[in-house]
């Protein structure tokens, strides 16, 4: 009964953290423009539904909470303080974070003995992050070099690596299209680019060959 309801309990949390990512991704773009605290909002419940998507475990509850706590509040203090607290701060607290959820919910899926809605929304969720992760690193390095380290080759649209700009040059890139209109020019960019573009085509070739591997594999009774 136990594992029952922890079963329960592991399932509707991650479906939680999949549908606020999908309202995190559609609204950033336009909620950006608007109002600043509503994507503060967005992006402290994509933090906490993480760490419910991993909390089965007391121990890795803990440490996710651990990680949780300085990224959030390291968010809303640079938003009502700018002065106090670096941006930097609570992107780099907030790349950790999501670097140990994807880490455990990629185990959940090498662990599945099926296929199931658990599963499918683990996947889904864990290239999101990943998308999610390539955002906060390109923010973070942007930040961080002098002169900045991406050239925007277009007439409109803001030529900084701002939350829109860094999710959609993650996405281009981790879905290797590359439409050409921003061009990291820095070594460290180059190269974080260059990692995403390989981590967006092993992920999908890898967690295709596990799922069709725990769908064909015979079932016990």
């Amino acid at each position: 009964m136990k594992s029952l309801r922890l079963s329960r309990f592991r399932r509707f949390t991650t479906v939680q953290l999949l549908i606020v990512l999908a309202l995190f991704f559609i609204s950033a773009p336009f909620v950006e423009e608007i109002e600043g605290v509503i994507l503060s909002i967005l992006f402290s419940l994509v933090l906490l539904a993480a760490v419910l998507a991993v909390s089965e475990r007391k121990r890795v509850l803990v440490i996710a909470l651990a990680l949780a706590i300085p990224a959030i509040a390291g968010r809303w203090i640079n938003h009502f303080r700018p002065h106090v607290i670096h941006p930097a701060v609570f992107l780099v607290c907030g790349l950790v974070l999501i670097a140990f959820v994807v880490s455990q919910l990629l185990l959940f899926i090498l662990r599945a003995p099926s296929v199931t809605l658990e599963v499918l929304c683990a996947s889904i969720s864990a290239y999101l992050l990943l998308g999610l992760t390539w955002t906060m690193a390109y923010q973070l390095v942007d930040l961080l070099t002098p002169g900045g380290a991406f050239s925007f080759n277009t007439n409109t649209g803001t030529h900084s690596m701002n939350a829109f700009n860094g999710f959609y040059f993650s996405f281009i890139t981790l879905s290797t299209v590359g439409y050409g209109d921003i061009t990291p020019v820095s070594r460290i960019a180059r190269m974080l680019a260059a990692m995403e573009a390989i981590t967006g085509l092993l992920f999908v070739a890898v967690l295709i060959a596990r799922l069709v591997a725990i769908y064909s594999s015979p079932k016990s009774e």
